[in-house]
């Protein structure tokens, strides 16, 4: 039986990402502290029991569509394509068996950025009932600047709606620390998604202006997350998209984060246009994962670019159907460093 294969970057400061083959995910990050103290940073498991077994997505590569579609229901050119609902009355990230549940194909690779892994996955026609042939290809890159560049590619035979992501779950004082509430995050983003009680996008866009979701200058986490207000209460905490200030297709600094008690800092940048601040906030912490540690609720913080969540059903939203001939791209770039 195929137990996966794990695979290690390291790059001249000593800083090393392991990856895992199965949900192409990002399975580990060690990073120094302010007193040069190397500690993993991320969400992950030590074998592939854990990934298979659990559904939290732990550094994985996420689609056909991640995010919610509104009851797993989409239309292409008149034609009505049902999915799973997985989530409530909603489809969630690719369904039952999304790309995070199936081995990929990978590639070790030399580049004049740095090293390099590239996983590779055909999603066959009708897989999950998502139509066409779809072709997904994710590089996870380690660069001598302690960047971890991901990008992910998809081309079609058919009309499809394509939305991938990176799941991971950043704890900057190191995975299993109990709270992630006293990390400072600030976001360039002006608009946000309010959502119903599925979580589901309305469909206005709104301005994070005197709201709770206002992270324009840096803010605890924890400063507002339990906040009388839908975005927070519907989610449990923060669970949403923000509009990303830009052009689009051009890659812009989305977001930071600093944790003064270890001195690290992430700085995320993405070309799409929506990204998803989600604060763990439906983890238990029922179960040991990296190191026997536990995960408990509010312990990690993911960051995910992409498109807008239920896109498909929402004309007005920028199109994620991808056509035959074109080439889908999401760049996410995730920095560390240490702040002064």
């Amino acid at each position: 039986m195929n137990q996966g294969r794990f695979y290690t970057l390291k790059n001249k400061n000593g800083t090393e990402i392991k990856l895992f083959d199965y949900g192409a995910a990002l399975a580990g990050v060690r990073v120094p502290d302010k007193n040069g103290k190397f500690d993993d940073v991320v969400f992950g498991f030590d074998d592939l029991k854990g990934y298979a077994e659990f559904n939290d997505f732990f550094g994985s590569t996420v689609g056909r569509h991640a995010g919610r579609i509104g009851g797993g229901r989409f239309e292409i050119d008149g034609n009505v394509f049902q999915l799973a609902v997985n989530n409530g009355k909603n489809h969630l990230h690719g369904g039952i068996k999304g790309f995070d549940k199936v081995f990929w194909n990978a590639q070790e690779l030399s580049t004049k950025k740095g090293n390099a892994v590239s996983f590779s996955y055909l999603s066959p026609d009708g897989e999950e009932h998502y139509p066409g042939n779809l072709t997904v290809t994710t590089v996870y890159t380690l660069t001598d600047a302690d960047e971890i560049i991901i990008d992910m590619y998809a081309v079609t035979d058919k009309a499809t709606p394509v939305n991938l992501t990176n799941h991971t779950y950043f704890n900057l004082s190191g995975a299993g620390n109990p709270s992630i509430l006293d990390h400072r995050l600030k976001l360039n983003c002006d608009f946000f998604l309010p959502g119903d009680e599925g979580l589901i996008p309305t469909g206005e866009v709104a301005p994070v202006d005197g709201t709770p979701l206002d992270f324009r200058e840096f803010k605890a986490i924890g400063k507002e997350i339990d906040a009388d207000h839908p975005s927070t209460k519907f989610g449990s905490g923060y669970d949403l998209a923000f509009v990303v200030n830009g052009k689009g297709n051009e890659t812009v600094h989305a977001a930071s984060v600093i944790d003064d008690k270890s001195g690290r800092r992430l700085d995320v940048f993405t070309n799409q246009k929506a990204l998803i601040f989600y604060t763990g906030n439906f983890l238990k912490g029922n179960f040991k994962a990296k190191d026997g540690k536990t995960y408990p609720r509010r312990s990690g913080f993911c960051l995910e670019p992409g498109a807008f969540p239920d896109s498909p059903n929402k004309p007005w939203f920028p199109d994620i159907i991808l056509k035959p001939g074109e080439l889908y791209h999401n760049q996410i770039i995730f920095r560390f460093g240490i702040e002064n």
